[in-house]
């Protein structure tokens, strides 16, 4: 794209902006996420977010996956201790981001870069922008799937769903460039600050001994 920095300098870019303060970063950030014609099959995994029950618990191929699973879950949950208290809170939230990350073929700590980075892990917040909840999802993808409830983006499975979907859907648009699809997620596609938050907020959650459990876990929906 004219005027997008070359790799090289993109990385420079991204590398100067990354911090340790960048993962205290807490303040709802989404821009403007444009509003675009969709794919059937994005339009469907959308309608598919609209649930009022929790996601399907995993199940795994072997006792080594479910092992790495329960070593993630178990990690992550202390990380998250300090930003929601409650034992059983942070357990429902990891294993519905977990779920709605892997469902969609994203790195969880991807995933939970981008809610720190969005909202803060808080539920219910609101940008200047009108964005919502954790992964400030912009209430017109409620109305492009149809019932227009933009309070259901408060929901924790449908926003992570619409967050994940989303990002997924940017990212085949840019053929797997993470920087600009993280950059339209934003709506500043080509600028820096948004991925490098976004990159430096993943940092703090990449497991201590990486354990790969997308595949060979067995989910459903």
């Amino acid at each position: 794209m004219k005027g997008c920095p070359g790799p090289a300098r993109r990385r420079l870019l991204v590398a100067a902006l990354v911090s340790p303060l960048v993962v205290a970063f807490d303040n709802a950030l989404a821009g403007r996420q444009a509003e675009e014609p969709l794919a059937d099959a994005v339009r469907s995994a959308l309608s598919a977010a609209i649930a009022n029950s929790a996601p399907p618990k995993p199940s795994f191929l072997t006792m080594e996956a479910r092992l790495a699973y329960l070593r993630w879950m178990g990690d992550m949950s202390a990380r998250l201790q300090k930003r929601k208290g409650e034992h059983v809170a942070r357990v429902e939230f990891l294993e519905t981001l977990w779920y709605e990350s892997t469902r969609a073929g994203l790195d969880p700590s991807l995933v939970l870069g981008i809610v720190q980075v969005e909202s803060g892990f808080r539920k219910y917040a609101i940008s200047s922008a009108g964005a919502r909840g954790y992964m400030q999802v912009m209430p017109f993808w409620a109305r492009l799937i149809g019932n227009g409830d933009a309070s259901s983006l408060f929901h924790m499975q449908t926003n992570l769903r619409f967050g994940c979907v989303i990002m997924r859907h940017y990212l085949n648009l840019e053929r797997g460039d993470l920087y600009l699809a993280l950059g339209r997620y934003n709506g500043s596609r080509g600028r820096p600050e948004y991925p490098g938050l976004v990159f430096g907020a993943r940092k703090a959650w990449v497991p201590a001994a990486p354990a790969s459990v997308q595949a060979a876990a067995s989910k459903s929906g």
